[in-house]
């Protein structure tokens, strides 16, 4: 039992991936605070603005995105973990973090056609620029992710065991949890605030 959890967790003072990715997630993070700060000023000065035009978000496409990207962010962690013990099922996992994370991408293709069909765009008002500028980004990096996590993927070998030891996958799955955090953020000031 005490080697099997041994197995599981990493050793004592590990970072998890590489150094760099921390890096790029830490200069990510400052620029994403830029922008929440920026919309929350903008939001201040235009209020009865910015509130009649979330109105027009549709909150349950919102929520399923949530849920959809904190689903594929458990899936990531136990795969993390599942390479950690070395237990095949990670692939699987991983998979299905992809998939997940793939349905957000369709989810919001749909909300950006519904919303452009009813007429609000990029240009309708100070909020649809913000809106459509920070989910635009954050689609970007969904989009990057799910490269990462797919470039992953094809790590594994045919039996189901990673080659080249884990630091890849801790690395992806630290972008794709900045990618879930910078989504509820997201959602909770565009769509609920």
């Amino acid at each position: 039992m005490a080697a099997s959890q041994a197995a599981a967790s990493p050793p004592r003072g590990h970072v998890p991936g590489e150094e760099g990715v921390w890096v790029f997630i830490g200069g990510d993070l400052i620029v994403f605070a830029v922008f929440f700060v920026t919309y929350a000023l903008a939001r201040q000065q235009e209020l009865a603005l910015f509130e009649s035009a979330q109105a027009l978000l549709d909150r349950r496409l919102g929520l399923l995105n949530t849920l959809l990207l904190l689903t594929s962010s458990c899936f990531v962690a136990q795969a993390v973990a599942a390479v950690r013990r070395g237990d095949d099922r990670a692939r699987r996992l991983l998979l299905g973090a992809i998939l997940l994370g793939s349905g957000f991408v369709v989810v919001k293709a749909f909300e950006y056609s519904a919303k452009i069909a009813q007429g609000f765009t990029l240009n309708s008002n100070s909020f649809s620029i913000y809106y459509y500028m920070f989910t635009g980004i954050h689609l970007v990096h969904v989009l990057i992710g799910l490269g990462v996590l797919c470039f992953t993927l094809s790590r594994f070998d045919r039996s189901g065991r990673m080659q080249g030891g884990v630091a890849l996958i801790e690395g992806s799955g630290a972008f794709w949890h900045l990618v879930d955090l910078l989504w509820i953020i997201l959602f909770a000031l565009l769509y609920l605030l």
